[in-house]
């Protein structure tokens, strides 16, 4: 594969529009990624405060690894590398462009039984035309946490953010991912996120989306090997004109191995939020147990959501369940709350708080957990 095979597939692929199946309820119009250049370095704030054994911080200029852990492989990405491309490659027109364009990237490389205590940290400054390319591996019996920050320098900063990972999770390993969106409402988003999980192995995700003004993002999860496990967990918020897009994918390949995604969110303003989940279940993967779920709340009469489930069934043995729902505050928890002398905003951050919590309670790291939480509580009005 070289620059130019991945440029040409970008430029023969038109953008996509609502006639097509998965961009039905996103419409692109108006979208130029050529009107956003002249990225310039910027410092930003974190979500996180947090120990960690591995920390670099990407811009335009390139990536600064400031900290690396010993004996494990943190270091930019090489256009060699032979895991590249081999599970998000140029077939689509996004991903197609970041494989053209992209110039900054990180490999990280677990090695065999090596377990870190602390998270690797990795935080990307989203300016201009910003393409970024992650490549994680867990070795066999590995055992690590890498979280992954998109964020932008202000909040008026207009931007194309494109980035795509891919995570390699071997026999035995685990790995905990985390992926946080906190871009500016005026930065239009687009990410591929695929991982393979082979034999025994353990991918426990997280996905935070609380900014950005339009775009979607690719979630896939391939379990690959005889007892392997994944569990995405995944929390948003979308206020004024945001629209969120979310489409999964649980590729259930090989036996004896279980997938569960939850999904919740919540919604105000003019906001909207297109969540398409599908599980499919290939004909070798009996005793599959896999089960997704998409939850949204409602917190004015103008937003908008639209969840798809799907299941795909090819084997006969076989465990698939799957919800979605689309609700409002209950007007008489509210009322209770308010009778007891809470302001209705006050209620209402106690009733979003709760839909939550049970998304929140899934996240292992307590400082993510925190990092989500706060700001959820932040997107609720003040009392």
């Amino acid at each position: 594969m070289s620059r130019n095979d991945a440029l040409a597939a970008y430029e023969a692929l038109p953008i996509p529009d609502t006639t097509e199946e998965h961009w039905r309820f996103t419409n692109l119009r108006g979208f130029d990624p050529e009107q956003f250049s002249g990225a310039a370095t910027a410092d930003i704030s974190t979500m996180l405060d947090l120990d960690v054994a591995g920390y670099a911080t990407v811009t335009a200029d390139g990536i600064d690894i400031s900290k690396a852990p010993e004996g494990v492989t943190f270091e930019l990405l090489s256009e060699n590398d032979e895991r590249l491309y081999s599970l998000v490659g140029w077939d689509e027109k996004f991903a197609a462009h970041n494989a053209a364009m992209w110039k900054h990237g990180l490999l990280v490389r677990v090695p065999k039984g090596v377990q870190l205590e602390k998270p690797l940290y990795v935080r990307i400054a989203v300016t201009g035309q910003t393409f970024w390319r992650l490549v994680v591996v867990a070795e066999e019996g590995a055992r690590a946490s890498l979280i992954e920050e998109y964020a932008s320098p202000a909040p008026d900063t207009a931007a194309y953010s494109n980035a795509v990972t891919e995570l390699f999770v071997e026999q035995n390993a685990k790995l905990e991912y985390v992926s946080l969106q906190n871009l500016s409402t005026e930065t239009w988003h687009f990410a591929s996120h695929h991982a393979r999980v082979e034999r025994d192995g353990e991918l426990d995700w997280v996905v935070g989306g609380f900014g950005s003004k339009k775009g979607k993002v690719w979630i896939q999860n391939d379990l690959n090997g005889q007892g392997a496990t994944s569990r995405v967990t995944g929390a948003y918020f979308a206020d004024g004109e945001q629209h969120l897009d979310y489409d999964t994918f649980q590729e259930h390949i090989a036996p004896n191995c279980e997938s569960d995604f939850a999904f919740k969110g919540a919604l105000r303003d003019n906001a909207t939020a297109v969540w398409r989940g599908m599980i499919r279940v290939e004909p070798n993967a009996q005793k599959t147990n896999a089960y997704q779920e998409c939850r949204n709340l409602m917190l004015s009469p103008t937003a908008h959501a639209v969840p798809i489930p799907g299941l795909e069934i090819l084997a006969n043995d076989v465990r698939c369940t799957h919800g979605a729902t689309v609700g409002r505050v209950d007007r008489e928890q509210l009322f209770y709350l308010m009778s007891r002398g809470l302001t209705r905003q006050e209620a209402e951050r106690l009733i979003v708080r709760g839909f939550f919590q049970d998304v929140l309670d899934r996240i292992e790291l307590e400082p993510v957990r925190e990092a989500v939480t706060a700001a959820l509580d932040a997107r609720i009005p003040q009392a």
